[in-house]
């Protein structure tokens, strides 16, 4: 069974940083792949970035292209986001997701506020 927990979640002003981060414990192997996703408030929860592991092709929402970066340590087994120049509309919940063996694991999840 995957678990998995996420943290830097917090308050930024617009235009500022943040790096959350995933740490994932359990059985990891044969993942498929992993990500984050987002929800804000009365919103469905959408795909921020994913990895997909074979090929390692990595994959962005459009509205953070260019400003937000996902990456994986293998040593460490986390996956981290690494946000940039945030705005407002970034606020929301972020939750951190496995796909192991076609099935989804999920975290708890971690907010992230961006106001002045």
């Amino acid at each position: 069974q995957v678990q998995l927990v996420e943290s830097g979640g917090g308050l930024v002003q617009p235009g500022g940083s943040l790096s959350l981060s995933c740490a994932a414990s359990g059985i990891i192997f044969s993942i498929d792949a992993v990500g984050w996703y987002r929800q804000a408030p009365g919103k469905q929860r959408d795909l921020v970035a994913t990895i997909i592991i074979d090929g390692w092709r990595t994959h962005y929402a459009n509205s953070v292209k260019g400003r937000f970066t996902i990456s994986r340590d293998n040593a460490t087994n986390t996956v981290s986001l690494q946000m940039n120049s945030l705005k407002p509309e970034d606020t929301a919940v972020y939750y951190c997701n496995i796909v192991q063996y076609g099935k989804d694991y999920w975290g708890k999840g971690t907010l992230v506020t961006v106001s002045s």
